[in-house]
């Protein structure tokens, strides 16, 4: 559900917020708790691609005691 919690942070590494910014990554990540909600969950990896030039962010949810990530692709 992308959710994060004390149990389960939001983070972001520093490749990501370097090419895309907090603020993208925040404006990303409330689209994937929006639609997780509409769909009642979301698959554990989920991409967005900037179209002026077709970098990817990326969003990976771990399981239990893990995080939610904003990363790049290379950065995996």
């Amino acid at each position: 559900m992308f959710r994060p919690s004390p149990e389960k942070p939001l983070v972001a590494t520093p490749g990501a917020i370097e090419q895309f910014s907090h603020d993208t990554i925040v404006a990303c990540w409330n689209v994937l708790t929006d639609l997780a909600d509409e769909k009642s969950g979301l698959d554990y990896l989920q991409v967005f691609v900037r179209e002026e030039d077709g970098r990817r962010l990326w969003f990976l949810e771990d399981g239990e005691g893990g995080a939610i990530t904003a990363l790049t692709p290379d950065e995996y």
